[in-house]
C-alpha cells in the first residue's frame, strides 16, 4: 500500500518536508502502527514523533484517533494539537 503523508506545522519541521509518498509495510495497520514505524525511519522522524500523544492525525481529510484502521486510505496527515482564536 503507499499513502502520500504530509506533515503540517512543527512536525513538518521536525521530519524536513510537507508530504512524501510512502510504501507502508503490510504489517502496519493503523495510525499508531505508522507512527511507530515512521519513527524508525530515521533520527527526523523520531524527533517529530517522540511523544505520540500530542500529534494529531487525519485520514483522507478525517480526523481520527492512533488506533483507526488505515484501511484503504489514500492519505494521512499529520499535525500538532490545534487553537482557535
Amino acid at each position: 500500500m503507499t499513502l502520500k503523508v504530509r506533515y503540517f506545522a512543527w512536525v513538518r519541521e521536525r521530519v524536513g518536508k510537507a508530504e512524501e509518498d510512502v510504501a507502508v509495510p503490510a504489517d502496519v495497520k493503523t495510525v499508531g502502527d505508522l507512527v511507530q514505524w515512521l519513527s524508525t525511519r530515521g533520527e527526523e522522524y523520531a524527533h517529530a514523533f517522540e511523544n505520540p500523544k500530542v500529534v494529531r492525525a487525519a485520514l483522507d481529510k478525517m480526523h481520527v484517533q492512533p488506533e483507526a484502521a488505515l484501511g484503504s486510505a489514500k492519505e494521512i496527515a499529520f499535525f500538532p494539537p490545534m487553537t482557535g482564536g
